[in-house]
């Protein structure tokens, strides 16, 4: 709803009136809340590691993502710049938080079974993506015009809401374990362990070789999905009813990709599951460019679905499996901060200044091929043995 679906609709077609240049600042918004998560989430995550406060780190994240989520009601015409901002916000919040959420993940799944865990989480989140589009579509089936414009603002006023209700549980059940009071000077020592991190961290090729492929095609990923009801909207003319129909449809198949691929990421390994995404990804890019008719784009949706829905829990099983057990959370940090939102900076921009600039979209969505490629490229070049701390050795199948 705020991402890819009725904001940037409601952004660009209301608050921006429409104009050309919405897409360049909805692109520097999705961007810069991206750079930020980049710089601060690895000295946050190393913080949460030796404080053992990861659930507090959450809870402050996804407090500021739930009351700006909600500020945004308050938008409209005119207040673009207001909007951005707190856009970025709450963005900051909701991907700033994924870091501690995500480093989880090898406290609560066996190695044996992390494919799936992360697959299985994936599908819900898909699920409560689905859900309200569903709960929602008596306010968005006026479509995103003027005239409809007050019951979109009621509609992230209920999106925070949903947020707040699903996340606590998370809260009210897991607990941190061995807690060290923080004071000033402990976020000085997370200074100086990501410095330590930064310099060792080629005593872990095939972890910064994973890294780097996830740069590059993690950074697609993002445009795609930063993009997708703008480029339906505008460049083939979906109507707000045929977008949230199509939108159930990519939510429906990314739950089935998760859930296949999780399973099969315990089966052949990550990096197998890794490089059939990122092929399906391709396929994606060139069925969209070549589509001039809303049939063969909801095809191309179905498609999109699986490819995102696998490649986001794959990636993530990968990098559960490469990070030393005892800088979880500062590792983490790196993967979703530094190379997961640092990868969403260049996308968005680039797609938004040539979408801008070339007076059409199709132009813009072929760039993204050549992300694919580099990250397919560099994801090829992961050995399929990894060694990780303490000389234990694990061999991706």
């Amino acid at each position: 709803m705020m991402v890819t679906f009725a904001f940037p609709l409601y952004f660009k077609n209301i608050v921006c009136e429409g104009r050309p240049e919405g897409d360049a600042l909805w692109g520097g918004s999705v961007s810069l809340s991206m750079l930020i998560v980049a710089l601060i989430s690895p000295f946050l995550g190393a913080a949460a590691d030796f404080s053992g406060r990861r659930k507090r780190f959450l809870l402050v994240f996804t407090a500021l993502a739930v009351l700006c989520s909600a500020l945004l009601g308050l938008t409209g015409p005119g207040m673009a710049y207001s909007a951005a901002a707190l856009f970025v916000l709450a963005n900051i919040g909701f991907e700033g938080g994924q870091v501690f959420y995500d480093a989880y993940l090898p406290d609560i799944a066996s190695r044996r079974s992390i494919g799936r865990v992360s697959g299985y989480g994936y599908a819900m989140g898909y699920l409560g993506a689905l859900s309200i589009l569903l709960l929602l579509f008596p306010l968005l089936s006026g479509g995103v015009v003027p005239t409809n414009s007050d019951n979109i603002r009621l509609g992230f006023v209920l999106v925070a809401l949903f947020f707040a209700v699903f996340a606590a549980p998370l809260f009210l059940v897991l607990r941190d374990e061995n807690r060290i009071p923080l004071a000033v000077k402990d976020f000085r020592r997370s200074f100086s362990e990501v410095r330590y991190t930064v310099m060792h961290i080629m005593k872990y090729p095939d972890l910064a070789r994973f890294l780097l492929a996830f740069f590059f095609y993690n950074d697609a990923i993002l445009t795609v999905i930063a993009f997708s009801s703008i480029y339906a909207q505008n460049t083939l003319g979906f109507t707000t009813a045929e977008l949230v129909g199509f939108f159930m449809i990519v939510q429906t198949t990314a739950i089935a990709g998760s859930v296949i691929f999780g399973i099969l990421t315990d089966r052949i390994g990550p990096k197998r599951t890794i490089v059939l995404t990122l092929c399906l990804w391709c396929v994606v890019v060139i069925m969209a460019i070549l589509s001039t008719e809303k049939s063969v784009f909801f095809a191309t949706g179905l498609l999109a679905g699986v490819s995102m829905g696998s490649s986001q829990s794959a990636s993530r099983a990968m990098m559960a499996r490469l990070t030393p057990p005892k800088h979880v959370t500062e590792f983490f940090g790196f993967y979703d901060g530094t190379f997961g939102k640092a990868s969403a900076i260049i996308g968005p921009v680039f797609f938004g200044m040539i979408s801008s600039g070339a007076g059409g979209q199709r132009i813009a969505l072929a760039s993204l091929l050549l992300f694919f490629g580099l990250g397919l490229w560099f994801i090829l070049r992961v050995r399929s043995a990894t060694t990780r701390t303490g000389g234990e050795v694990f061999r991706d199948a």
